[in-house]
């Protein structure tokens, strides 16, 4: 057992502790609000983008916004098991933590790795939503209009990928691919007044940026988990080498 004195000289470092990591658990608790709003922010802006993705990548989102949720969850834990001085508390803390960031790693690995092949898979879900096109409800045909409408752009490479199609020798050109804001019925199978650029190029600097967005909050909120490790760690070992107890 320590002695009266080196707990005297200890108490004042503990106390440090505690209100480092108070601190830094309030900031903590603040990141999980901050990734549970760019997780729903990623599911209302990037919604249309997702559709025409495998179901997989549709549940991005929803992984944010769980993710947040946890982290607000276990932000409140650790405010409590910093109040109450408890060791074993705080050393649960510690390793909820590095479960938290090692599954986040993990996905950000993941995420890295397969990049390429979402891209591809989305190209071909746009191409296969082109050929299935029509004005009837149908999901896929509401977000390529979306798409075309709010890029300006039109087909998958160009507007030339739409002449192939069954709604273009019926119909022609969807009024979303138009360049103007109102497309007369001849218009619909003039190339010259639609927009000539492919949506491919168009998306996918869209979803980078957008992502590049989430992808940086959810890195630096991994990161930022090693200091709440760290101090939760260290101030657990002072409580129970030194037997500090709230009076």
């Amino acid at each position: 057992m320590a002695s009266p004195s080196r707990r005297l000289q200890t108490k004042p470092v503990i106390t440090c502790l505690r209100s480092v990591l108070l601190t830094y658990t309030f900031i903590f608790w603040f990141t999980g609000v901050i990734l549970l709003t760019v997780g729903i922010w990623g599911k209302v802006s990037l919604e249309v983008y997702f559709s025409l993705l495998n179901e997989k990548a549709t549940n991005v989102p929803f992984v944010l916004i769980a993710t947040g949720i946890v982290i607000i969850l276990l932000g409140i834990f650790g405010c409590f098991a910093t109040c109450r001085a408890s060791a074993w508390m705080l050393k649960l803390y510690a390793m909820l933590l590095i479960l938290i960031f090692l599954v986040e790693l993990v996905a950000a690995i993941v995420g890295f790795v397969f990049r390429h092949e979402i891209k591809n898979n989305f190209k071909m879900n746009y191409e296969a939503s082109l050929k299935q096109y029509n004005d009837t409800f149908y999901e896929r045909s509401e977000a390529v209009d979306t798409i075309q409408r709010t890029l300006h752009c039109c087909g998958v490479q160009s507007a030339t990928d739409w002449e192939t199609t069954a709604y273009y020798a019926e119909k022609g050109f969807p009024r979303s691919c138009c360049r103007f804001h109102t497309c007369v019925w001849a218009d619909r199978k003039d190339l010259k007044k639609q927009n000539q650029e492919g949506c491919f190029v168009k998306v996918t600097t869209v979803m980078q940026s957008e992502m590049g967005v989430v992808a940086g909050i959810s890195f630096g909120v991994a990161c930022f988990q090693l200091i709440g490790i760290f101090l939760a760690c260290c101030l657990s070992r002072s409580i129970t080498n030194n037997q500090y107890e709230i009076v």
